[in-house]
């Protein structure tokens, strides 16, 4: 089978992909979700005329004329409007957010006012209208505010909570187990034997997974025994995963059973090894109604995978419109080689250059095991199969962790 080229590899997994159903939940548990539907506002904002300050509502027609002492003939603080009418000479002592009383059009800040008594003199006149937020100055009721695709934050509940919203309609979170394999893996934590390393790749791909707004399951390490590894697969199913995620084993070694098990449980093969460096052994297929991912078993290449085809799918999974539009573009701050026919994303660190213009800077080593140059670097350089070399300052283009 040919190595198929990173592009067709992403158009061919993203085909089809539907948003999950929608559900409902309380406003204090939304925080990070994807909004379904659009939302409509239950009430004007503000819903009457407020004071923006603490001060006197007044008729401006009575400072306009010359007029600097006015009649105190109430108070209105902010939840307890006041009932009567302001008429000629007279003004209402206010606090900021309060209903604007009837016959007032202007507050008075207090600072510009002296109190004695029943009786304020005018120090300063205010313009028509001062600090008065009229009704509807943020929303109308029946006014759709939040749309999807749209990830929801702080700004947007606070929003959602005005338009008095205790519920919100939101994506499902998609459902991604996880499933480790080898022999040669054992738990963080755990005491390796003399052959065993600790197994990493499940830890960041499940961050990733949180990351996006999806929900992890770990389904543990699978030994190399086709038995115990369907019975791994079966749990992903029974436990209506979304996405399946094989970490390892996809390869073409004896021991790598991860596609010959995956096929006995009736997956439909979509592709499987990609013109990419890291990560040539990646697989994708369906089994039922949940879509296989394989990601290689190297830990750098299991992530940039992750990165490059797990997050745009778990996208399209929450409504968003994946982004596979043209990268950042950033300046070469070392000598690159001509590359081969993989596209290759190149592990560097990103700073800015003395004219503020991103440089990237290519690590010297780049071997898929490095996880821990992958935690320094903040961009990956994007290489295009049969790259010419590339000498430092050139225009590249990146993609941002």
């Amino acid at each position: 089978m040919s190595l198929m080229p990173v592009s067709e590899a992403l158009e061919r997994l993203l085909e089809g992909v539907a948003p999950c159903e929608t559900e409902v939940v309380p406003l204090d548990q939304a925080n990070g979700r994807f909004l379904a539907e659009p939302l409509v506002s239950r009430r004007t904002q503000p819903p009457f005329a407020a004071s923006a300050m603490d001060g006197y509502a007044i008729r401006h027609a009575d400072v306009a004329g010359g007029q600097t002492i006015l009649t105190v003939i109430g108070e209105a603080p902010a939840g307890h409007g006041f009932s009567g009418q302001v008429k000629a000479g007279e003004c209402v002592r206010i606090f900021t957010g309060a209903p604007l009383p009837e016959g007032a059009d202007t507050i008075l800040i207090q600072e510009n006012a002296n109190r004695d008594g029943d009786r304020i003199e005018v120090r300063e006149t205010p313009n028509t209208g001062a600090h008065v937020r009229p009704a509807g100055l943020d929303f109308q009721e029946g006014e759709a505010l939040l749309a999807p695709p749209l990830r929801l934050t702080y700004r947007h509940l606070a929003l959602a909570a005005a338009m008095n919203h205790a519920e919100l309609p939101v994506v499902r979170k998609p459902k991604v187990a996880i499933l480790a394999t080898g022999d040669e893996l054992v738990r963080p934590g755990e005491n390796p034997g003399p052959d065993q390393i600790i197994a990493s790749n499940h830890a960041g791909i499940a961050a990733l997974v949180e990351d996006c707004g999806g929900d992890p399951l770990d389904l543990g390490i699978s030994r190399d025994d086709p038995v115990e590894m369907a019975m791994h697969v079966r749990r992903a199913i029974s436990e209506s995963a979304d996405i399946l995620i094989t970490l390892g084993g996809a390869s073409v070694g004896d021991h790598d059973l991860v596609q010959e098990v995956l096929g006995q449980e009736g997956m439909d093969l979509s592709f499987w090894r990609i013109a990419m460096r890291p990560g040539k052994p990646l697989m994708a297929g369906r089994l039922g109604s949940t879509r296989v991912l394989g990601l290689p078993g190297n830990p750098v290449s299991s992530l940039v995978c992750g990165l490059l085809f797990l997050k745009p799918l778990l996208k399209a999974m929450l409504g968003e419109q994946p982004d596979l539009t043209s990268p950042v573009h950033a300046v070469l701050g070392a000598d690159l080689p001509e590359n081969d026919r993989r596209q290759d994303y190149v592990r560097a660190t990103l700073s800015e250059d003395e004219g503020g213009r991103l440089l990237v800077t290519p690590f010297f080593k780049q071997d898929s095991s490095m996880l821990n140059l992958l935690a320094k670097s903040g961009a990956l350089v994007i290489r295009p199969p049969f790259a010419p070399a590339e000498k430092a300052g050139a225009s590249v283009p990146i993609l941002v962790l």
